[in-house]
């Protein structure tokens, strides 16, 4: 794997998580009080979920 294949993931993953807060910054601070309200596990499950559906993801996309 390339280093520029990483970085360019990564800034799409910024440029991406950045369109939230732009977009509406009301919504994604309610949103994030209702994220810090989940218990360890639920926010466990959430992570593992999209773990998971991102590796599925790729796995589509790179065949």
């Amino acid at each position: 794997m390339h280093w520029q294949e990483i970085l360019t993931a990564v800034a799409l993953l910024l440029v991406i998580e950045g369109m939230l807060p732009f977009i509406g910054p009301r919504a994604y601070k309610q949103l994030v009080v209702q994220i810090a309200k989940l218990g360890d596990n639920q926010l466990r499950t959430f992570g593992l979920t999209s773990m998971i559906a991102g590796l599925v993801l790729l796995f589509f996309v790179r065949s």
